[in-house]
């Protein structure tokens, strides 16, 4: 794990500790992170907090979106893959996508380089909330 996506970590654990669901994201350019977010639906009441739309407010107007990278602990749902193309953010770094395949096709087929890190911690994290709480889960992601 690299150290931008051990930060979209740590934010999914920030999000977990305040009873929401663990994802985490990090925005980064020139090699720095410029804005952190994570999942905070529950915590706000608000379907559409989603950790990078978080991680988006934080970075606030910064000019342009073309020379960063969004790191998300999960591979990004439609929602947030539609405000990555919107600010035409060219690159995606996704922690996993066992649990979650999301919105990876749309991604490419706008041009946007998507890495799944695939990583073990990440799946565990994840797979372990959902089967704790599959209905928070499944409110906006899917149906039981």
């Amino acid at each position: 794990m690299n150290d931008f996506m051990a930060a979209a970590t740590d934010e999914a654990k920030k999000g977990f500790l305040e009873g929401g669901i663990p994802i985490g994201a990090v925005l980064v350019r020139d090699g720095r992170i410029i804005a952190r977010g994570h999942n905070k639906r529950i915590q706000e009441d608000d379907p559409v907090l989603h950790a990078e739309i978080d991680c988006l407010r934080n970075a606030g107007r910064i000019g342009r979106y073309s020379d960063t990278v969004l790191y998300s602990t999960l591979m990004p749902c439609y929602l947030c893959a539609g405000a990555v193309v919107q600010f035409n953010i060219p690159k995606v770094v996704a922690g996993e996508s066992e649990n979650f395949v999301g919105a990876r096709d749309f991604l490419i087929s706008q041009g946007v380089c998507v890495i799944d890190m695939d990583l073990p911690e990440l799946k565990d994290m994840m797979r372990e909330y959902i089967e704790k709480n599959p209905e928070i889960w499944y409110e906006d992601i899917g149906t039981l």
